[in-house]
């Protein structure tokens, strides 16, 4: 079974502005004003949204290709609800993640609804953030 190790650096810079290289690329993260950030980007949960829709696209691309099928583009929409009083610790009662993520896919494609389904259910499956989010995957975090 290939595997491939994906990479990525960040630094923590004033407030909660982060930069992260991801190859030749540079992700800026941060917090809006009103949250005491720089608003240089966007927030960490939106960035895992973002990531969610871009990998449902890509997958979607790769899957209509393979296939051969005429998809002609996507809108993907993701909204998740989040407990913000466990995020800033205020409870300790519930969890910090996100309790729902809703994803709405609008294709741009010659297919029926029952296509549709099928198409987006084999996208979902194959989707490696899609994946993460519905399992645990174990990580380790070292300091140094």
């Amino acid at each position: 079974m290939p595997q491939k190790t994906v990479k990525v650096t960040a630094q923590l810079f004033e407030k909660y502005r982060i930069e992260v290289k991801a190859d030749n690329h540079v992700v800026k993260i941060d917090q809006p004003l009103a949250g005491g950030g720089t608003d240089t980007g966007p927030n960490p949960l939106s960035c895992q949204l973002s990531a969610l829709a871009g990998c449902i696209g890509t997958v979607a691309r790769i899957v209509a290709n393979r296939q051969k099928l005429p998809l002609r583009g996507m809108t993907i929409d993701v909204e998740g609800d989040i407990d913000t009083d466990y995020l800033l610790g205020r409870t300790k009662e519930g969890r910090a993640g996100f309790q729902t993520i809703r994803v709405r896919v609008n294709m741009d494609a010659d297919m029926t609804g029952e296509a549709r389904e099928k198409f987006i259910r084999e996208v979902d499956s194959r989707c490696p953030i899609s994946e993460n989010l519905l399992n645990a995957t174990r990580m380790e975090i070292v300091v140094e």
